[in-house]
């Protein structure tokens, strides 16, 4: 069985064609995971920034830097597992909205339902993580990039249905 060769990490500041230093060498993408119990409208699970993490005391959704040729939906699970643990299956992606600013950077934020509640800050960058209702988190200090997402993410959340039994 032959193996790939590693992946180069992402983890680095990237000046775009824009001008704008950003984080993510081959851009970065995040994931609004997102539980519909017919409970009311779907909740959606948001991680405060820790003092350590770039715009701490914020809140924004789990993500990062993405490493060379991973695709932004790995990406994202894979920054979700490190910051706030493995989303349970099944898992359906919603949809997605990028903010690409320069030609060579864009940000992917997911939206992923699943069909229960996890988390719990695993590492230095998070400090809580919380299920809010999504009518909810702009009501929230929200991280910036997040803050400029959230309009175009929110139709998609509140699109959820719950899961079939």
């Amino acid at each position: 069985m032959t193996s790939s060769p590693p992946r180069r990490t992402g983890d680095g500041f990237v000046q775009g064609t824009d001008g704008h230093v950003r984080w993510g060498l081959f851009g970065a993408a995040g994931v609004v995971f997102v539980v519909a119990d017919g409970d009311g409208g779907p909740d959606v699970l948001l991680q405060l920034r820790s003092a350590w993490s770039h715009e701490g005391g914020t809140w924004s959704c789990p993500g990062g830097a993405l490493d060379e040729g991973e695709e932004p939906l790995d990406g994202a699970l894979r920054e979700a597992a490190e910051e706030v643990g493995v989303a349970p299956s099944p898992r359906q992606v919603l949809g997605h909205h990028v903010f690409a600013p320069a030609a060579n950077w864009s940000y992917t934020t997911l939206v992923v339902q699943i069909p229960k509640r996890f988390g719990r800050p695993l590492n230095f960058e998070t400090e809580a993580v919380e299920w809010v209702p999504a009518t909810d988190v702009a009501q929230r200090v929200m991280h910036r990039g997040f803050a400029s997402a959230w309009p175009h993410v929110y139709p998609i959340v509140a699109g959820a249905v719950p899961f079939p039994p």
